[in-house]
């Protein structure tokens, strides 16, 4: 079910829906990562060149068109959601050391960290240059709480590095910080963008937030079960760099002494020289924590879907049903937000 979800997030038809505008978004990044500091220029078009599947903007423009023809206010904002995504993807790669993203070395590995850490920051702060163009400041409150959310959850899953006591509680707060706020406020930009009222805002940044806390469970299964080509970077990668997900979390829940030493090893080590990542991958299949996190029973609750999506007369209604399925099955609900996912 999870995959299918994924499948549709990418599908040819949702991509069809908003491909012109997309192409406006790239453009606009292009524009927008031109800086008067050469250097930052070069990392910013090498970023660039790495592509992706640019599932932020998609979303942020899909929502804005349930309200009516796109804008240029939506393709400025779906620029900016992916300057933020990026930024951070460059930050987590000098916390997590990695070697290669989206197939490429990393910009770190070419770079160094701290020419990096710079360069992400830069990203931030144009994105929010782009934003504060359009003077409005209910946009602009999305975006800083957006971005201190998701700052805060690098600093936790930093913290959270290399250690096997992770609670499923502690993975779903980071998966709020780190993907599904993002996906919320994009769909929230989108409505804002479209012309929509607060309830509706809401409830859309609500859909978008079960979509992320879904697309999250999906990667991380993946980055067990599928191939380097797919995902952009080595399979089993999370492991190696100290990061402890779902299906590692359900399985160490019943592991035996001697399976937990062999995923210590991996963590600690940061590599799989010891013990063979076939190794842990059975482990995980031992334990049924592949398929475990598939089945998690919090069902999305239907007054968190705006009616716009599920009403026939809208022209994305019926893109958006394959999505409405599966969330209603694997998705956290996000009445769990509050003091079950996060303390202090």
């Amino acid at each position: 079910m999870l995959s299918k979800i994924r499948q549709s997030i990418v599908s040819h038809e949702i991509f069809e829906l908003v491909q012109a505008d997309l192409k406006v978004v790239e453009r606009e990044i292009g524009v927008e990562s031109i800086a008067s500091v050469e250097a930052i220029t070069t990392i910013n078009q090498y970023l660039h060149a790495g592509g992706g599947k640019r599932l932020r903007p998609i979303l942020l423009l899909l929502t804005a068109k349930l309200f009516g023809p796109s804008n240029e206010t939506a393709r400025q904002l779906g620029a900016v959601v992916e300057m933020i995504h990026t930024a951070t993807l460059v930050h987590d790669d000098v916390i997590d050391l990695a070697k290669t993203r989206r197939g490429r070395p990393s910009i770190n590995v070419v770079w160094g960290n701290h020419t990096s850490v710079l360069a992400g920051d830069w990203l931030y702060m144009q994105a929010f240059q782009v934003a504060l163009r359009e003077r409005n400041f209910h946009l602009l409150d999305i975006l800083i709480s957006l971005t201190q959310m998701m700052v805060e959850g690098e600093l936790l899953q930093l913290e959270r590095l290399q250690r096997m006591d992770i609670s499923e509680a502690d993975y779903m707060e980071l998966v709020d910080r780190k993907t599904a706020s993002l996906f919320s406020a994009c769909a929230r930009l989108g409505a804002i963008a479209g012309g929509a009222d607060d309830v509706t805002e809401s409830r859309l940044g609500d859909f978008a937030w079960n979509l992320g806390m879904a697309f999250q469970l999906v990667d991380d299964i993946l980055d067990f079960t599928s191939t380097e080509k797919i995902l952009g970077k080595p399979a089993g990668n999370d492991l190696r760099e100290g990061k402890v997900t779902l299906p590692m979390i359900y399985a160490l829940q019943t592991a035996t002494v001697d399976e937990r030493r062999s995923i210590e090893t991996v963590i600690q080590e940061g590599n799989y020289e010891q013990v063979p990542f076939m190794h842990v991958l059975k482990i995980l299949e031992r334990h049924h924590s592949i398929s475990a996190p598939m089945n998690v029973p919090m069902p999305l609750q239907p007054k968190h879907v705006s009616p716009v999506l599920r009403s026939p007369t809208s022209p994305l209604s019926e893109p958006f049903k394959p999505l409405w399925r599966g969330l209603q099955t694997v998705s956290p609900d996000r009445r769990r937000r509050g003091s079950d996912w996060r303390r202090g």
